[in-house]
């Protein structure tokens, strides 16, 4: 889709590109950005397949497609005064946005040369992540809350009230075995719930194992069949939803879905959900760490399948269900 050509507005460039759930801590950052200049036109430049998600972004005006950092941005230098560094990846990040000759730089301080060239405030490792991205905006002026990770209503869903089990994830490290998935759809199918279970394409046989384990038949798995926009739609109206850490999770905290969600590699600290209807199962004494390594982490099989049906009942309680 062609660049819209400006309409009058000032405009106001915001760099992301990356995953589902990357995009999403950085979400009470653009609220900020809109709250604080809503005279403005917001682009946002992240990961092309976002594009459904995108739309539900209060304040975001247009998408541009950005896969990754190692090309320019589709946008004519000097035609934005205004640009913003959400995707932190310096110097690439300030390189793409510097390309395009704004006059105004919103960031973390950046001295490459020992002279200051992007004001704002100090990188901070360990920090949670929205903690992090808030912070970009808070400190130009633009107060951020780190909890106000609201997006709109993606439609309704095809599966209203279902118990979502979301089977995939990025990495080994957060794979949770298939046996204990299993387990836990076949005892909330038990108890009355209709499971349905997600994941990408490419996990799409891995959730037909599970719900052949859980004597679940096919129509239930929703893995490779779904779109981004179904998928969350599936997540905004379900009763509750049961994931690792992945964008799965992050979706049911922009929708404030209760959710049971198993940490492994990742800190809680860092990237675990706001206050609300969620539950984070994990044992951080045995974590390993390795983001992106292909044997799930310890801290993350250290949680049984009876951890997590506990606290499924103990989120069904507290709701009333």
């Amino acid at each position: 889709m062609p660049l819209p050509e400006p309409d009058g507005r000032p405009e106001i460039l915001v760099l992301r590109a990356i995953k589902l759930g990357d995009l999403l801590v950085a979400v009470p950052a653009l609220h900020a950005i809109h709250r604080a200049r809503p005279e403005a036109r917001i682009l946002l430049a992240t990961t092309g397949w976002l594009a459904p998600l995108v739309e539900l972004i209060d304040g975001v005006d247009v998408h541009l497609p950005q896969q990754g950092l190692d090309h320019a941005i589709a946008i004519a230098p000097g035609r934005v005064r205004t640009v913003v560094d959400l995707h932190g990846n310096r110097p690439l990040s300030t390189d793409l946005l510097d390309a395009l000759l704004p006059d105004e730089r919103i960031g973390f301080r950046w001295e490459p040369d020992g002279k200051p060239h992007w004001d704002g405030p100090e990188w901070v490792d360990g920090i949670h992540e929205r903690d992090r991205w808030a912070a970009v905006p808070t400190w130009h002026g633009m107060p951020a809350d780190p909890d106000e990770v609201w997006i709109n209503s993606p439609g309704p869903s095809a599966d209203p009230g279902a118990a979502v089990i979301h089977v995939g994830a990025a990495y080994g490290s957060r794979y949770w075995p298939s046996d204990r998935f299993a387990t836990v759809a076949r005892r909330l199918e038990r108890d009355g719930l209709r499971v349905v279970l997600t994941g990408g394409e490419s996990e799409r046989n891995r959730a037909l194992e599970v719900a052949e384990a859980a004597g679940l038949a096919d129509d239930r798995v929703l893995a490779g069949r779904a779109g981004l926009k179904e998928f969350a739609a599936t997540i905004a109206d379900a009763r509750v939803l049961v994931t690792v850490d992945t964008g799965a999770a992050h979706l049911a905290s922009a929708f404030r879905t209760p959710s049971v969600v198993l940490f492994g590699p990742s800190p809680v600290e860092e990237w675990g959900p706001p206050p609300g209807p969620h539950l984070v199962l994990t044992d951080a004494s045995l974590r390993v760490g390795d983001s992106f390594g292909s044997d799930p982490d310890p801290a993350l099989l250290a949680v049984s399948a009876a951890e997590v049906l506990a606290a499924v009942a103990q989120l069904s309680e507290s709701s009333g269900h």
